[in-house]
C-alpha cells in the first residue's frame, strides 16, 4: 500500500511541475550606469633576454656557467631558451646583421661532430660543448670569444603554440624586448 500511494504521490509531483501557466510581464530596465575611462590594455609577458659571451677551454670543462642574477627572476614553469650568434652579414645598406641559432646546433668537423648544447634551471644556465673527438684539438673560431642569446619565456608565452621559438626576433618581439634593452655579459 505505501508503495503505491508513493508512486501516485510521485506521479502527481510531476504532473504538477510540469505544467505551466501564462508568461508575466516583462520587468522593468535598470538604469545604465556611467562609462569609465579606458586603460591601456596590459601586457602579462614578463620574460627577459640576456647576451653572454665566452671562451670554451679545458679550464672550464668546454662549458660556460651562467647563474642569473637577482634582477632575474625565473620561475620553475618558465622556459629558456639559448641562441648561438652563428654569423653575422650585412643589409642593404651595409650594416650588420646577426645571424642566430636556436640550440643544440651541431657542427660537422674534419676532426667529427661538435654539438653546441645547454641545460638550464630556474637558478642558471649550462652552456657547453659536446664531441666525438678530443676537443683540445678545436679551432679558435669554434671555442673563443663565442655570443649566446638567452631568452626567458614565462610559461604562458611558451604554451601558445603559435610562437616560432626558432626565430629570435619574433621570441624578441613577443617579450616585448628590443636589442638596444639587452644586456651584455661577459664571462671570465
Amino acid at each position: 500500500m505505501k508503495k503505491i500511494t508513493l508512486l501516485f504521490s510521485c506521479l502527481f509531483a510531476i504532473m504538477f511541475i510540469s505544467c505551466e501557466g501564462p508568461q508575466g510581464p516583462p520587468g522593468y530596465d535598470g538604469i545604465d550606469g556611467r562609462d569609465g575611462i579606458d586603460g591601456q590594455d596590459g601586457v602579462n609577458i614578463l620574460g627577459q633576454v640576456v647576451d653572454i659571451q665566452g671562451t670554451f677551454s679545458a679550464e672550464n670543462d668546454y662549458s660556460l656557467f651562467y647563474e642569473f642574477p637577482q634582477t632575474i627572476e625565473v620561475f620553475e614553469t618558465d622556459v629558456v631558451l639559448v641562441y648561438l650568434l652563428w654569423d653575422v652579414t650585412e643589409d642593404g645598406n651595409g650594416d650588420p646583421v646577426d645571424i642566430w641559432r636556436l640550440m643544440p646546433q651541431t657542427r660537422i668537423l674534419d676532426q667529427g661532430l661538435l654539438q653546441y648544447n645547454y641545460d638550464y634551471t630556474f637558478f642558471d644556465v649550462n652552456i657547453f660543448l659536446e664531441s666525438d673527438f678530443d676537443m683540445g684539438t678545436l679551432l679558435p673560431g669554434d671555442t673563443d670569444d663565442q655570443v649566446f642569446r638567452i631568452a626567458i619565456l614565462p610559461a604562458d608565452a611558451a604554451q601558445t603554440g603559435k610562437l616560432d621559438t626558432s626565430n629570435v626576433h619574433s621570441v624578441m618581439s613577443t617579450l616585448g624586448v628590443s636589442e638596444n634593452e639587452i644586456q651584455k655579459v661577459i664571462l671570465d
